[in-house]
């Protein structure tokens, strides 16, 4: 697991909207933490905070319906 993963992840949610799509769809955090681990990510939460990902729910519902808004590499999305 690592920091470095973490980043990508974070730069992969960014600039891939379907990726992010889907990861948003999934209906709980095993189901996220499955699809990002097989998407080849090894992070844990901690170091995704670590890498400074936080999205609020209304960011993550701007990203599902097509994203407007320009995100900074911020998520708060848990995966278990």
């Amino acid at each position: 697991m690592s920091i470095e993963s973490a980043k990508l992840f974070n730069k992969r949610i960014e600039t891939d909207e379907e990726f992010a799509k889907k990861v948003i769809a999934c209906k709980d955090a095993q189901e996220r933490k499955t699809l990002i681990h097989k998407a080849g990510f090894d992070f844990t939460a901690s170091e995704l905070m670590e890498a400074g990902m936080v999205l609020s729910d209304d960011d993550l519902d701007d990203i599902a319906a097509g994203g407007t808004k320009n995100f900074k590499p911020q998520m708060n999305v848990s995966f278990g």
